[in-house]
C-alpha cells in the first residue's frame, strides 16, 4: 500500500510538472514570439500575397492618396517653416482639387509666436474647409494641471466628443489626458481624431511587459474619462457617411442602416499594475496592411512640394505638376516623412516594414474602415482547442505507433498545420502559428520521453518476470535483439551439466503436493547461485532435474573445469541440506550429476509461435545418459572422457572403463569424480 502511495505521489508530481512546463511555454511563446510570428506571416503571406481574384485589393485603396512633407519638400523649404506654407497644399486641395477628404496626420501644440499673421492665415484657411479632418493625442497620463486640464477637455468634448450608445461593461479607460491644442485652432477645425497608434501585439490580454514596439493593431474610438472621440480614420468614415451614430459592445462597433458595418473587436485589454490586473476599455481591432511599393508606401504617394508648386503654377496661370483633377473625390491624407533629424520624422514599426511612414498607417486605417476591409481571429478558445487536438493527435501517434509511423505522422501533423496557417493568413484569417507548433515539438519530446521511460519500465518487469523463468544472462540476450528474435542459431563448443534427485517419485508419493514443493523450491534456490557463480546458466528445470550449460551464452575459456566444479560443489551443498533437514524432521535426498563436453547447437528452438533457447545435440544426450548411470554404478558424479582430459590435473577420479551407452555405436570411457581440489 505505502509503495502504491508513493507511485501515485511520484505520478502526481510528474503530472503537475508537465502541466506547469507547458503552461510556461505556452504563455512565454505566446506573449513573445507568437507576435513575431504574426508579422512574418503578415509580411510574407498575408500583404504580398498574390491573390486568385485579381479584383481582391492588395495594395492600398486607390480611393486614398498621400501628401508627403518629405525629404524632397524639405530640400527646397527649410523646416521648420512658417504656417502659411501649409495653406497652399490646403488651398490647392479646397479650391481646385475638389476631394472627397482631407486629413492632416499632425497635431498642433503650439503657436508661432514670431508670426502670428502666418498663424491666422493658417487658422482662417482650414475653417473654410469643411471636409478637413485634424488630429489630436489623447495621453495616458493625468493633467498637470487639473483645473486647467478639466476646462479645456470639457470644450474640446462639447465639439468633438460623438454620441455612441455604450453597451461596454470595461472597467477602466487608458487615458487620463490629452496633449493640449490652441483653442484658436479647436476653434477653427470642425473635425477632429486621435492619431494615436497603439503598440504592442494582437493579443491584447497580456501583461505590459510583453509589448513591443510593433503598431499591429488600431484603436478606432478613444475613451478619456466621460467622453467618447473618434480615430482620425474612425472620424474620416464618419464624415464620409454623414456621421452615423455607432453602437458600441463588448466585441464590436456597428452602424446600422444603410451601412450594415459591423467591426469586431479584440479582447479587453489587461494590464497588471503592482500585481493587480486592470481592464482597459479599448475599442481596437488588427490593422489589415497592405502591399507596399517600391517607395515604402501602400498607397500612391506624391510629394507635398509637388502640390505646392503645384498651386504656385495654376495661380500663376501655367500647368500645374499635378493635375488637380486626379484627386477628385479622393480621400487625401497629409502627412511628413523626413529621416531622422528633421523633426519630421514620423515613422513605426509595423509587420511589413521597417520605419513605415505613419502617415501611411493611418491611411491603411482610413482604407480598412472606408472599405470593411479587415483581418479576423479565430476566438482564444479556437487556438487552444486547435493546440490541444494537435497535442493528443502527436501524443497518441507516438505512443500507439512504431518509430517510423510516428514520426511520419507527427511531421504530418506539423506540415499540415503549417499548410492550414498559411491558407488562413493568405485568405486574412488570424490563427496562432508558432504557440502550437512549439507546443507540437514539446509534446513529441515529452511523448517519447514518456515512451523510453515507459517502455523501460515495461522491460524491467518483463527481466524481473522472464528472470523467474529462465537464465538471467539468456534473458539478457534476448532483450538486447528483442526485434530479431527467431528460429535458429549456431554450432558452439559447451559443456552441459545434468543434476538429477535420486528416487524423488516415490519419495513424492510419502509427501504432500505442498511439501514437495516447499523440499523442490528450497533445493533449487540453493543449486542456482551455485551453477551462476560458476558462468553457468539454468537451462530448465525437468521436474527434480536440472540442466545446465557452461560456454554459452556466456563466453568462459574454463568452462569445462568451471562445470566440474560446479558439480561437486552442488554435491556437498545437498548434504548440508540434508544435515538441516534431519534437524527439521524432514526426508533426505541424493542427487546425481552428468557432466560432458563438445560441439553442440545452441539457439532457439521450437515454431515460430513459441520457442525455447537451449543446447541440444549428442553432447546434449551423452551429458543425460551420464547422469542416469550414476544409478547403475551407485555413485554421485561421472564424466566423459573429454570432461576427464580437461580437468584430471584438479581432481580425483575413478575410471570406469568401456562402458557401453544407449545409443553410442562403440563403449567408451567414463569417470567418477571422488574430489575435487578447488585450488587446483
Amino acid at each position: 500500500m505505502i509503495k502504491t502511495f508513493k507511485n501515485n505521489f511520484r505520478l502526481f508530481i510528474s503530472a503537475i510538472f508537465v502541466l506547469a512546463l507547458f503552461a510556461a511555454v505556452w504563455f512565454l511563446t505566446y506573449n513573445l514570439a507568437e507576435p513575431k510570428t504574426y508579422d512574418f506571416m503578415t509580411k510574407n503571406v498575408f500583404a504580398n500575397r498574390l491573390p486568385f481574384d485579381t479584383q481582391k485589393q492588395v495594395y492600398g485603396s486607390d480611393d486614398i492618396v498621400l501628401v508627403v512633407i518629405d525629404a524632397k519638400t524639405a530640400e527646397k523649404y527649410r523646416w521648420p517653416w512658417k504656417r502659411d506654407l501649409n495653406c497652399k497644399i490646403f488651398e490647392y486641395f479646397a479650391n481646385y482639387a475638389e476631394p472627397g477628404l482631407i486629413v492632416d496626420d499632425a497635431i498642433l501644440m503650439t503657436l508661432d509666436k514670431d508670426n502670428p499673421d502666418s498663424d491666422r492665415k493658417y487658422f482662417n484657411t482650414i475653417k473654410k474647409i469643411p471636409n478637413f479632418v485634424a488630429g489630436f493625442m489623447p495621453n495616458v497620463l493625468p493633467w498637470e494641471n487639473e483645473a486647467d486640464g478639466k476646462a479645456y477637455e470639457k470644450i474640446f468634448a462639447q465639439k468633438y466628443a460623438l454620441e455612441i450608445e455604450d453597451k461596454t461593461s470595461y472597467a477602466e479607460t487608458l487615458f487620463n489626458s490629452m496633449i493640449k491644442t490652441p483653442l484658436e485652432y479647436v476653434d477653427s477645425v470642425k473635425n477632429m481624431g486621435s492619431v494615436y497608434l497603439p503598440l504592442g501585439s494582437i493579443n491584447r490580454n497580456i501583461s505590459a511587459w510583453a509589448f513591443d514596439e510593433v503598431s499591429r493593431t488600431q484603436e478606432y474610438l478613444i475613451m478619456l474619462n466621460d467622453a467618447v472621440y473618434p480615430s482620425i480614420g474612425m472620424k474620416a468614415f464618419l464624415v464620409s457617411n454623414n456621421n452615423p451614430k455607432p453602437v458600441l459592445t463588448d466585441k464590436t462597433l456597428e452602424f446600422g442602416e444603410p451601412l450594415n458595418t459591423k467591426i469586431k473587436l479584440l479582447n479587453k485589454t489587461y494590464v497588471y499594475q503592482n500585481l493587480h490586473k486592470v481592464v482597459f476599455q479599448t475599442v481596437s481591432t488588427p490593422t489589415r496592411y497592405y502591399k507596399l511599393y517600391d517607395n515604402g508606401y501602400s498607397h500612391i504617394k506624391y510629394s507635398a512640394v509637388d502640390i505646392m508648386d503645384s498651386y504656385d503654377l495654376i495661380r500663376a496661370g501655367k500647368k500645374p505638376v499635378i493635375n488637380p483633377e486626379e484627386f477628385k473625390g479622393k480621400i487625401v491624407v497629409i502627412g511628413a516623412n523626413v529621416p531622422a533629424g528633421s523633426g519630421l520624422n514620423d515613422n513605426k514599426n509595423t509587420p511589413i516594414a521597417v520605419n513605415h511612414p505613419g502617415v501611411d498607417i493611418q491611411a491603411t486605417s482610413i482604407d480598412n474602415i472606408i472599405h470593411n476591409d479587415f483581418v479576423k481571429i479565430i476566438p482564444y478558445w479556437a487556438n487552444v482547442l486547435i493546440t490541444l487536438l494537435g497535442i493528443l493527435a502527436i501524443f497518441f501517434s507516438v505512443k500507439c505507433f512504431n518509430l517510423a509511423k510516428s514520426i511520419t505522422s507527427t511531421l504530418g501533423t506539423v506540415l499540415c498545420y503549417g499548410l492550414i496557417c498559411i491558407a488562413c493568413f493568405y485568405f486574412g484569417i488570424v490563427i496562432n502559428v508558432l504557440t502550437p507548433l512549439v507546443m507540437f515539438v514539446l509534446t513529441t519530446v515529452f511523448a517519447y520521453t514518456y515512451k523510453y521511460f515507459l517502455e523501460n519500465r515495461i522491460k524491467e518487469k518483463v527481466q524481473n518476470a522472464m528472470g523467474k523463468y529462465m537464465s538471467e544472462d539468456v534473458m539478457k540476450s534476448v532483450m538486447q535483439n528483442i526485434d530479431n528474435l527467431g528460429l535458429g542459431g549456431k554450432k558452439a563448443r559447451a559443456t552441459v551439466l545434468f543434476a538429477d534427485i535420486r528416487g524423488f517419485t516415490s519419495l513424492s508419493e510419502q509427501m504432500s503436493a505442498q511439501q514437495v514443493s516447499e523440499l523442490l523450491n528450497e533445493y533449487f534456490t540453493e543449486m542456482e547461485p551455485i551453477i551462476t557463480r560458476y558462468n553457468g546458466i539454468i537451462n530448465k528445470f525437468i521436474g527434480d532435474a536440472v540442466m545446465a550449460i557452461f560456454g554459452e551464452p556466456i563466453q568462459d575459456d574454463n568452462h569445462v573445469q568451471n562445470a566440474v566444479k560446479c558439480g561437486y560443489e552442488m554435491l556437498e551443498r545437498v548434504e548440508k541440506l540434508n544435515r538441516k533437514w534431519a534437524r527439521e524432521n524432514k526426508p533426505e535426498i541424493e542427487i546425481g550429476v552428468g557432466i560432458n563436453t563438445g560441439e553442440v547447437f545452441v539457439g532457439n528452438i521450437g515454431s515460430v509461435n513459441r520457442m525455447e533457447y537451449t543446447v541440444i545435440g549428442d553432447t546434449v544426450n551423452l551429458a543425460s545418459r551420464l547422469e542416469s548411470y550414476n544409478k547403475i554404478y551407485r555413485t554421485r558424479m561421472l564424466i566423459s572422457h573429454a570432461v576427464y582430459k580437461e580437468v584430471k590435473q584438479f581432481t580425483d577420479a575413478l575410471k570406469i572403463p568401456e562402458v557401453r551407452i544407449r545409443g553410442k555405436a562403440n563403449k567408451i570411457d567414463i569417470y567418477e569424480v571422488l574430489r575435487v581440489h578447488y585450488e587446483g
